[in-house]
Parts: C-alpha cells; structure tokens; sequence
C-alpha cells in the first residue's frame, strides 16, 4: 500500500500529492530536499573556511616561511610567544579545574 503524501505549498497554498516541488509555483516543498539542501550549503560553507584557512595563513606562519632569514627569525619568534602563552593559558585553566574538584 502506498503512502500518499498531501503537502500545502507554503508559497502559492496549492496541496501537492506525492511531489517534490508544487505543480503551481514549482517551490521546493520536500522536507527531505530541504534539509538534504541545508546539509549540502552546510558543507561547502565549512570546505570553503578551510579552504580559506590553508591560503590566508596568518602572520607568523606567514613569517616562518618568508625567503629573508630575518623575517623567518621574527616569524619563529611570534610563533614561540604564541605557544608560550597558549600553553601558560591551558596550565591556568588546568589549575583552575584542579581547586574546583577540590
């Protein structure tokens, strides 16, 4: 037995049977379209950040690789800080957890 489907376009108002998109309007009326849309837009926002993140390093790896050996010091330097006061912010962090627990 089939299972018919009755969906109201939300654009024109036309009920729809057993369709994808409305027969007036041609909106996209499938729940399972749309969120196979949003997943796939969801996707591609997130490959297009990485994408972005791999070609805009920011400034100290961009330092660390540049040809004059005096940027590449200051470069490994900024580098250096940087982890020196991530690791200082995770040992506070940790700390403050430890006198939490008690």
């Amino acid at each position: 037995m089939a299972i018919t489907r009755n969906v109201k376009c939300p654009n024109c108002g036309v009920f729809n049977k057993n369709s994808d998109y409305c027969k007036n309007c041609n909106t996209l009326i499938s729940f399972e379209k749309k969120q196979e849309q949003k997943v796939a837009a969801y996707k591609e926002e997130e490959l297009q950040k990485v994408k972005y993140e791999i070609e805009n390093p920011n400034l100290a790896e961009r330092l660390k690789k540049h040809s004059f050996w005096l940027y590449r010091i200051v470069g490994w330097i900024l580098y250096s800080a940087y982890l020196l006061v991530s690791a200082i912010g995770a040992l506070i962090a940790w700390f403050i957890a430890m006198v939490a627990a008690g």
